[in-house]
């Protein structure tokens, strides 16, 4: 954002700041203002700053803040890990502890479906899905940039108007992306999850994980994105060989098994031709394995026509 306007904005005086951390103490230490005189500092997101590298910006201002009995401090987030409590007890007075529905990490308005699929049809199934769902505002997230983009030019190749997020996308084009999509001008919103955090839109009818997360926790924020605020929305997971060892981690976080869904034949839709091909990665480690014992190439294969989508009699998911 214009640097000279927001400095000049805080030379003429404001009650209140909404800051990111680097620039705020960037005028800070241009004297334009006391951080002794402040009278309340509320931390969002606390946990996914110590993700983004910002705990010693956090630190900082906690040092040169009025004294904590001087101050109301809060910190939030959907999820508090041990980093941001150490936070807490370090700059606060006998903090105190405030959690909604504790013990439920996922409200019950969101309906969870997992699909297993191997990594060569996974687009595929999208295309089924999208078809299947009809979703009216659809959040999807990607693990990496790079799937997130490729994944855009694909999905516009087949004719849907989506657009992509992310950590590095210039502020002006990011309030552009998000404002077509809560107006409906944009239908899908693909997103990583770094750029996630901003999301806040409402009436997001669907969020499909296209690939499992690798931080349980990440989990948890995407599809909380669906099923605000009362309503009603679903969360589907793709799982393919790549991130098949991260699910394991998640349902444990959850304390639940997401309940899984096996796609029909006629739910892979083609792709149109032209399309940039999606190329396969090279294999995981080996010896790693999936959360039902069985080896991922295994489990996701359809070259052999003894395999079945369907799970066997012993399978678990």
């Amino acid at each position: 954002m214009d640097y000279e306007k927001q400095r000049n904005q805080i030379k003429d005086g404001a009650d209140i700041f909404i800051v990111t951390p680097g620039r705020i103490i960037d005028y800070y230490k241009q004297k334009l203002f006391s951080l002794k005189e402040l009278e309340v500092l509320i931390v969002d997101e606390a946990d996914r700053m110590f993700d983004m590298g910002f705990i010693l910006d956090l630190r900082y201002l906690f040092r040169n803040c009025s004294p904590y009995d001087k101050r109301q401090s809060m910190l939030f987030s959907a999820t508090l890990n041990y980093k941001v409590m150490e936070l807490a007890y370090m700059h606060m007075n006998n903090p105190v502890k405030v959690m909604v529905e504790p013990g439920k990490a996922v409200v019950d308005e969101v309906k969870q479906l997992l699909y297993h699929v191997g990594l060569h049809e996974k687009f595929n199934l999208l295309l089924g899905l999208l078809k299947k769902e009809a979703g009216e505002k659809v959040l999807i997230f990607c693990n990496t940039k790079m799937w997130a983009e490729r994944l855009e030019l694909l999905l516009k190749h087949n004719g849907y108007v989506a657009a992509l997020i992310s950590g590095d996308l210039h502020q002006k084009k990011r309030i552009s992306v998000l404002e077509d999509f809560k107006i409906g001008k944009l239908n899908i919103l693909i997103a990583t999850d770094v750029a996630s955090r901003g999301i806040h839109v409402d009436n997001i009818t669907h969020v499909i994980n296209y690939d499992v997360p690798q931080d349980p926790e990440d989990y948890v924020h995407r599809i909380g994105r669906t099923a605000r605020a009362g309503a009603k929305g679903t969360a589907i997971t793709l799982c393919c060989e790549n991130y098949a060892f991260h699910l394991d981690r998640v349902e444990q976080y959850l304390k639940n098994k997401i309940p899984v869904e096996w796609a029909e034949e006629e739910l892979f839709l083609s792709a149109k031709e032209g399309a940039p091909p999606l190329k396969r990665r090279s294999p995981i480690k080996t010896g790693s394995r999936n959360h039902t014992g069985k080896s991922h190439q295994s489990r996701t294969s359809r070259n052999s026509k003894s395999q079945s989508r369907r799970p066997s009699s012993k399978a678990h998911h």
